[in-house]
């Protein structure tokens, strides 16, 4: 198992308090792995070591309000192409078989296209497949990384890392299409619940079928569209 892209999803979860318990341990696993820049893993360090010791409701109330009521920094990948389509939920089936495919069966009840699921899948491959996948993501990374600087969050220094460790940098004409999407407003809930009233995802069976690897899936990233919430909370 990949250690750092273990740790990373890790980092990228919602917080508990088992999660407090391991920081000091991915700091180690961060802070170890020479394939990530010496200052980054300095700042990966610092920021799981203020994880360890933050009080727990104020972590998940910041958890919250990032992920789960802005739209725009939704972990959930497939919501940044699809939004709530029925294609989504196509893509949702074909990813789980590749999950399965590959030995893995997500033990979770986030959805499997949820960055640390996919993370947690990338941890068994191997690392050119992984750097692959990535790769293909790499504009959606790094506009989540750019959005979480713009609020100052310590997590932008996760999706640092993870553009580091796949080796590309995100097309510039993509990434800018995406920043150019406004900013949402968390604390509107009106807004918030007009969006879930607009699409309901169906996650019927895939009507391709087959089983295309994750990579292919991901390759499809290149028109981002408006990208809805991805949970209720």
């Amino acid at each position: 198992m990949d250690r750092t892209f273990k740790a990373l999803s890790l980092v990228l979860s919602y917080p508990t308090a088992e999660l407090q318990d391991a920081m000091p341990d991915i700091a180690e696993i961060l802070g170890a792995d020479p394939r990530i820049p010496l200052s980054l893993r300095t700042v990966l360090r610092q920021f799981a070591h203020r994880f360890a010791k933050d009080d727990i409701v104020d972590l998940q109330e910041r958890y919250v309000m990032l992920f789960d009521r802005s739209r725009t920094l939704s972990l959930n990948l497939f919501e940044h192409i699809h939004g709530e389509s029925r294609e989504r939920g196509g893509a949702m089936v074909s990813l789980i078989e590749t999950y399965r495919a590959g030995g893995v069966e997500p033990a979770t009840s986030e959805l499997p296209d949820h960055l640390p699921v996919l993370l947690e899948f990338l941890s068994t491959r191997p690392l050119p497949e992984a750097q692959e996948i990535l790769a293909d993501a790499a504009h959606i990374l790094d506009a989540l990384r750019a959005r979480l600087v713009r609020r100052e969050s310590g997590y932008a220094g996760a999706l640092a890392a993870l553009l580091h460790l796949s080796g590309s940098p995100a097309d510039a004409d993509t990434l800018a299409e995406m920043l150019a999407l406004p900013d949402d407003d968390p604390t509107d809930l009106a807004a918030l619940d007009a969006v879930w009233e607009e699409t309901e995802v169906t996650f019927g069976p895939d009507p391709n079928g087959g089983c295309p690897q994750v990579r292919d899936l991901l390759a499809a990233m290149d028109s981002p569209a408006a990208p809805p919430l991805n949970r209720r909370t």
